[in-house]
This record gives C-alpha cells, structure tokens and sequence, in this order.
C-alpha cells in the first residue's frame, strides 16, 4: 500500500505513464487554509520545465483539487488532488521490456506483480510519484506553519562538490538563496560548479548524485514518541520513501562514529529565555524527542540510473547476456527537484508527529 502517517494520512495513486498522478489526504483538521496557488508554487519547484540541466519531458503539472475543499478550506472529508500526465511516451520502455535496466525497480517488480506489471517510465516506482508528495508537503508546512515551525531544505552537494553554508545562516535566507539557483544550493560559487559538473556528466551520457540537507526550526521541545515513532524513525520512514535516496543522517551523523562523548554531547545553557544547546551534534532530537533546537537532516540521492552509457543486462526471455542503452528524456542529475520533494515528506512526517501528540490541537 502507497501510504503513510497515523493521523495526517497519505495514499499516493497513479503511475507515471498513467493518466494521472496524485495523493488523497485524511486527517486535515477542518478549516485549514488550502491554498491552491502555493501548493501550485511548490508544485513547480519541481517541475523540469525551465531547467536547463533536467529531463526534457515537459509536463504542466496543473494542480486539479477533486474534493475536499470549500471556499478554501478543507471541509474536514477526505482530500484528494492530481495533476494530469501529458507528455507520455511509451514507445522506449517497450522496447525494453525483457530487459531491466540497471538501478531500476524492473527486475524485482517484474518478479513480484508478473511480465503485465506497467512498468512504462518506471510505472509506480517512478520518481513522478512524487508529485503526490509534494502535494501533501505544502499543506503540511500550512499546519506547521500554525505553530511556528519552518523548513527548508537545500542542495549540500552534487558529485565532488559541496556547498560552505555557515550553521547560523537564518533558515529564511537559507531558503531565499537555494530558490535563486537552478541546483538548490545557497552557495552560489559552489551552484556554479555543480553546474558545471551536471553539464559534464550529461554531455558523457552519465549522472551525478548528490547530498540534500532539511533544516526545520520552531519545533517544540517534547514532539515525537520514543522507539519506535521517534522523530528520526518517522522522518527517515518518509524520506525513503522517495526513490534514489539511498541513506540519511541526523545532525553529525556518520561524524559521530569518529567522535568522542565530550565532543558529541551538546552541553545545555540558557540562552535568557529557553534552554538551548551550545552546539547541535544531535541534530535537534534526543529519545526519539526534539530538544527545541534546529532539526538537521541529510540525505543522499544516488546517481539518476537512466544513463546514455552501454549498460550489461539479461534478457529474460532468453536468459542470455544482452547490452543495453537506455533511451528517452532523463534528469543527468536529480538532486536540484528533489529538493522540494524532500522538503515536503519532512513537513508530512512533522505534522503527522505533531497531531498524533497533540501539539497542533
């Protein structure tokens, strides 16, 4: 089932190559603000139209709201939204059908849902699903945005270069600067060279992957359950939900392996009006809890696997080796538009959090 979260409840429908893509939400509180024009803008984030270094499958991605909505707000009945698919082109994975592409779903779908499975544009495993995501994520942020919690999120690095991004940046600034560049980052020295790196990759039939880092503020001190509904399990919960992450870090994460305790723990002091941390090692979570400070995550996106280059495969037909190169419009790089989606499972994880415990009452 293509669904998450306990009390803001998520169902992800469609299929790439479908006629439509989209979510259904319940557990909006009545009389939440919906507003179609942001959820719209977020939707755009996303799109590929505009990007020099993405796919060039054109998609509009119109926000269509079927349900679930009166004169704005949500009528407190299940929500439901899609956008439509447009740009459709079956032909390339037809040709590939006895022979799974590399880094992709195919194989094990092809075993588990048998040789009918739709898997054209990589069917429901495609990165298109996201859209439904993102969908879910701006009227997250609406919820959270009720209690003072913000979140952001931005391209690290792509390939071997990494943004310098000074920890006491303001998110909004943070924010401001990652939008004004095609690849999400707020560096603009280091935008440039991943630019430039995306470019490379492209021309030589290759990808690159990269880091993206979501920062959240404002989040009470107390949100989250210990164990198992931690806030790090239910955040890492939805963030691998999105295809091509492949792992996922909280606050000094790995570093914390090579680390000491007097250097990890954070000491606590009293900043005149709160505790605080002098330091945020932990990444804004202590027992599962969040501790008041900055959430600090980052996720790795692997290299986009639909590449240019001669790739070795089976055909399943015959059991022999074949080769194969994968044809069709493919992001070189898909870090810079999973940006948003990230950003948008990370309110959804939240605001599921924060309902459950009652912090959005």
């Amino acid at each position: 089932m293509m669904e998450f979260g306990r009390a803001f409840r998520m169902t992800i429908f469609g299929s790439s190559h479908g006629p439509e893509v989209g979510v259904e939400i319940q557990g909006i509180p009545a009389g939440t603000p919906i507003d179609a024009a942001a959820i719209q803008g977020e939707l755009d984030r996303r799109r590929p139209v505009g990007r020099r270094l993405a796919t060039r499958r054109q998609e509009e991605d119109r926000l269509v709201v079927d349900r679930g909505v009166r004169s704005g707000r949500a009528d407190g009945t299940p929500f439901r939204a899609h956008v439509a698919n447009e740009d459709v082109r079956r032909e390339p994975y037809d040709r590939m059908r006895e022979t799974p592409r590399p880094g992709h779903a195919d194989y094990p779908a092809r075993v588990r849902y048998g040789p009918e499975a739709d898997l054209s544009g990589g069917g429901i495993f495609s990165g298109r699903m996201t859209v439904g995501l993102v969908i879910a994520g701006a009227i997250a942020r609406t919820l959270l945005g009720r209690r003072g919690i913000e979140i952001a999120a931005f391209t690290r690095s792509i390939g071997p270069v990494t943004a310098e991004i000074p920890e006491a940046t303001p998110l909004a600034e943070l924010a401001a600067r990652a939008r004004a560049q095609e690849v999400g980052s707020p560096d603009a020295g280091a935008a440039a060279a991943m630019e430039a790196a995306i470019a490379e990759a492209r021309r030589e039939g290759d990808s690159l992957g990269g880091v993206v880092e979501i920062r959240a503020t404002g989040v009470p001190v107390g949100l989250g359950e210990p164990f198992f509904d931690s806030v790090e399990s239910v955040i890492a919960h939805a963030v691998f939900s999105v295809p091509a992450v492949k792992a996922i870090e909280f606050g000094a994460g790995f570093r914390a392996a090579r680390m000491r305790g007097s250097e990890h723990n954070d000491p606590f002091v009293w900043d005149g009006r709160a505790v605080r941390t002098a330091t945020n090692h932990a990444g804004g979570i202590l027992g599962g809890l969040a501790t008041g400070m900055p959430i600090v995550v980052r996720v790795a996106v692997k290299p986009t696997s639909s590449i240019a280059k001669a790739q070795r495969t089976v055909n399943l037909a015959t059991g022999e080796a074949e080769e194969l190169v994968v044809t069709g419009r493919h992001d070189p790089c898909i870090v810079p538009r999973a940006v948003v989606v990230l950003e948008g499972v990370t309110a959804v994880a939240l605001a599921d959090l924060a309902l459950v415990g009652g912090f959005l009452s």
